[in-house]
Order: C-alpha cells, then sequence, then structure tokens
C-alpha cells in the first residue's frame, strides 16, 4: 500500500465519522459480538490497549481497571474523546506506537485488512507488551467476502476500502514472524443481524458445533510474545516449585514419593494433604515429616472437606513456590517425570501443563479398561470444549504458575466449586484466564499399594454433567 493510498484511507475514515455513531448504532448487534467475545478473557484488574479504536465504542464495553486507545483518524479520536472522557485516546499511527507503557491486554478489531505492512504494526507492539501480555486480533473469515460485497451492492452494507486476503493461517504466520506465539484461534457467527431467536440459536449454537464453526464470520486469534530461551542450566534456577500431594488410604506410598522426587529447580516444597483415609495414612506421614525434616521441605495437613479437588484448593492456599504441581499419592504417574513439567513450564512451552497417560503403553492393570474408553470419550469432548487438543483431562499432574492460580481463585465464583476432582476446576480456570494449554506425556505405571479412589459410573455421571455446565460456560454463553 502507497502513502498514497494510505492518505486516502484517512480521509475515508476522516470523512466517515461523523455517520460512524448511527451506522454503528444500526448494526450494533455485530459490533457488540465482538466486544464480549474479547471481555470474556479480560480480567477486571489488567491494562488494555486498543490499537486502531475507531470511537472507542469496544473499549468501552470491556471491564476493566485501565483502557487507551489509539487511532490514525483525527476526527475518530475527537468523536473517542467526546463520547467516552473516561478513556484515555491518542491519536497515533500503528506503525509508528510511542505510548511509554507496557498492556495487559492488546486488541486489534477489524484492523489488520487496512494495515499497509501488518508484520511491522505486529513489531510496534513489542513496544507496549511485557511477557504476560495477550494480544487479540479480530478479521472477517473471507470465505464471507462474495456475501460481503452483495451486501455492499444492495447498500445493506457501507462500501469500505480495499482489504488484505487473510486467512488464519496468515495471521497466524505473521504474529509468528513478528515474534509472538498464535497458541489459538476460534470463529463464531452466522448471522450478522439481530433476527429474534433465530440469530441467537444460529449464532450461540450453531456456529460454535463442529464444521459448522469453520463458516463464522468472525476470526479470533490469541497471541502471547514468545518467551525468552533459557539454558537448561538457567531454567532450573528460575523457580521454585511446590508439589502438593493429596493422600487417602496410601499409606504405603508416602515414603516413596518423598524419595523418588527428583532434585529440580530452586527449591521444592513437598506438600502433604491427608483426606480421612481408613488406614494410617496420617500417622505415617507425620512419621515421613519428622524422618526427613533436615533434608526435605515437608508441610502436612489434614483435609476437613472431601474429595481431592478439595485437598489440591487446601494444599494450593498453604504453597508458597512460584511453580503449583500435584502429584497423586498413588504414584501412578511417576515422580521422576516432575522435572519434564518443571522444564515445560519454566521454558515458557506453555502456562498450563497437563499430563497425559494415553500416549505410551502403560503398564498392565495400570488402567482398566472401561476406564480408557472412557478417558478417550473425555478427551475428545473437552478438547471441543476447551479448544485445545487435551488428549487426557483426569491425568492428575497439573501444573501451573502459583500468580495463575491465585487469580483463577479469586474468579472462581465464574464456574463455581463444584468439581470433586480438582483437575477441571483448574482446566476451565485456565481456559477463562486464557492461559496457553500443552499436554505432556507420561508413562503410567500400576499402582504398587492400596486400590483405586475412582467410582467408574458414579464419577462418569459426575464428568457428563461437568461437561455439560462447561460448555454452557465456554461453547454457548
Amino acid at each position: 500500500m502507497t502513502t498514497s493510498t494510505k492518505s486516502v484511507i484517512k480521509e475515508y475514515w476522516n470523512n466517515f465519522a461523523p455517520k460512524w455513531k448511527k451506522y454503528r448504532k444500526n448494526r450494533a448487534y455485530y459490533w457488540n459480538s465482538i466486544s464480549k467475545y474479547c471481555n470474556y478473557f479480560i480480567q477486571e484488574d489488567s491494562s488494555v490497549l486498543e490499537v486502531g479504536c475507531g470511537t472507542g465504542d469496544l473499549l468501552q464495553t470491556i471491564n476493566c481497571k485501565r483502557k487507551v486507545g489509539i487511532d490514525f483518524s483525527i476526527e475518530m479520536i475527537k468523536l473517542a474523546k467526546e463520547q467516552h472522557s473516561e478513556i484515555e485516546f491518542h491519536e497515533m499511527e500503528a506503525e509508528n506506537i510511542s505510548l511509554n507503557e507496557k498492556f495487559d491486554v492488546i486488541i486489534l478489531s477489524n484492523v489488520i485488512g487496512l494495515l499497509p505492512d501488518i508484520e511491522h504494526v505486529f513489531k510496534q507492539l513489542h513496544n507496549v507488551t511485557h511477557p504476560e501480555t495477550r494480544i487479540i486480533v479480530t478479521y472477517y473469515n473471507r470465505l464471507w467476502e462474495p456475501i460481503i460485497r452483495f451486501a455492499e451492492l444492495l447498500r445493506f452494507k457501507r462500501k469500505s476500502p480495499q482489504q488484505n486476503w487473510l486467512s488464519t493461517k496468515d495471521i497466524e504466520n505473521l504474529l509468528y514472524l513478528s515474534d509472538f506465539d498464535a497458541y489459538k484461534s476460534n470463529r463464531n457467527m452466522l448471522v450478522p443481524y439481530n433476527i429474534p431467536i433465530i440469530s441467537g440459536f444460529l449464532n450461540r449454537i450453531i456456529s460454535r458445533l463442529p464444521l459448522f464453526n469453520k463458516l463464522g464470520l468472525n476470526t479470533f486469534v490469541f497471541a502471547r510474545p514468545i518467551p525468552k530461551i533459557h539454558t537448561p542450566d538457567e531454567r532450573n534456577k528460575l523457580y521454585s516449585t511446590s508439589v502438593v500431594i493429596p493422600a487417602r488410604n496410601e499409606s504405603g506410598n508416602i515414603e516413596d514419593a518423598i524419595n523418588r522426587i527428583p532434585d529440580f529447580g530452586k527449591h521444592i516444597e513437598i506438600i502433604f494433604v491427608e483426606g480421612n483415609s481408613n488406614d494410617d495414612t496420617w500417622e505415617t506421614i507425620q512419621s515421613m515429616k519428622n524422618k526427613y525434616q533436615h533434608t526435605h521441605d515437608i508441610k502436612i495437613m489434614q483435609q476437613t472437606g472431601k474429595g481431592k479437588g478439595d485437598a489440591v484448593r487446601k494444599g494450593y492456599d498453604a504453597a508458597t513456590g512460584d511453580i503449583l504441581m500435584i502429584l497423586d499419592a498413588d504414584l501412578t504417574v511417576p515422580p521422576e517425570d516432575l522435572p519434564k513439567f518443571y522444564d515445560a513450564i519454566a521454558s515458557g512451552k506453555g502456562e498450563f501443563i497437563n499430563g497425559v497417560r494415553l500416549v505410551y503403553p502403560m503398564e498392565k492393570n495400570a488402567m482398566r479398561p472401561l476406564n480408557t474408553i472412557g478417558n478417550h470419550f473425555f478427551s475428545k469432548l473437552f478438547s471441543y470444549i476447551l479448544e485445545r487438543p487435551i488428549k487426557d483431562t483426569l491425568c492428575g499432574t497439573k501444573v501451573m504458575f502459583r500468580k495463575d492460580y491465585l487469580k483463577l481463585a479469586a474468579n472462581r465464583k465464574f464456574f463455581g466449586e463444584f468439581d470433586p476432582f480438582g483437575d477441571f476446576d483448574l482446566l476451565f480456570g485456565a481456559y477463562k484466564l486464557n492461559l496457553k494449554l500443552i499436554d505432556l506425556p507420561i508413562r503410567y505405571k500400576e499402582r504398587k499399594y492400596g486400590d483405586t479412589n475412582i467410582s467408574r459410573f458414579r464419577h462418569g455421571l459426575i464428568l457428563l454433567r461437568m461437561s455439560a455446565f462447561a460448555a454452557i460456560k465456554i461453547k454457548f454463553w
């Protein structure tokens, strides 16, 4: 795009500015759907920058502590300041962002189509990002191009300047070339106008189903800065770790759990949470704490509630490490694999590391056949709900940063405290926090002591109810 073309586009928006309020009001259903989807992933304590903010209508709907908008159209910025005096606006080109501030979230909504050099603009974003910043890019699905042109022909839509031809893969690639990790994308909306009942059904339900989702008008791409590369030795000195071990009727595994956890990271804190055992698990935990008090940092406590989920929450509340890990006391996930989880999160490859038992061959009696079938089924179901390939939802070992867990806990009311397992409380919360989820395969072992605490049918029904609840809160809201 030449300088003269850029001037033409700027003139277009300056001239259109006085008509924009009425134009947007007539198409509020479409624009509000974009605002609503972006807002879902933004926390109340976040700072948000919108690049190409227009008159600031999207920013006005975002629920956060600080809002800043920039746009190259002086007339649009004038209107933005008049209509939304509580928001900070700057006349500024996306190609030359000079703000002296780092933001938690940066939104580029339907603006990249008009940029002469998208890669250059994406690189400019590094001036206003910190390592945990989230980039949200919205654009329209180019499958809709003939429909959009036809709508312009019939004057249902204002004719816009020629747009860049961008697929989702193109956007992801441009982000990658600009040193951003595009870790998630999605589409929605089949009807951009509000037709009572019909629009809601098609957009909230049908557009979010497999296959139909590919036809959605709105495309959303989520990205984060590519993490700084550290050597293995550097990574091993970055973080301390709390390993929470829920233990119910696991007396014979307590000492092995302590001895088999390798040395990794700056420091390891082991937290045993005993849960209403029928054997001498609590007495054994007390004995092992005394035995290893000079060689290991061990905390012990007993549950007042029930279920592994309650035990995990109690352990996490007492944890002081930078990284939080769960290790089931049955030791079917080998403690020797914990350094792999540390390395995955310390290297920045993911922000929520999910253990997977369904890749490598298992020991003969590690998982009953019906359980294996159920785990594969729920893997497919939750991968669809969470919009990420989650191969194993019930593997006991899940890892995240404590700072992220504190945000999750503060917003737990969104999903509620209904999860008896603890796995889904963390998975759903990580999705809402917009964290990058990755799977880490482990070799699943046969338990050497005691019996499983899992009831196949009763817990299977609970999982189905949780799936339905999650679908409503995540997919069909």
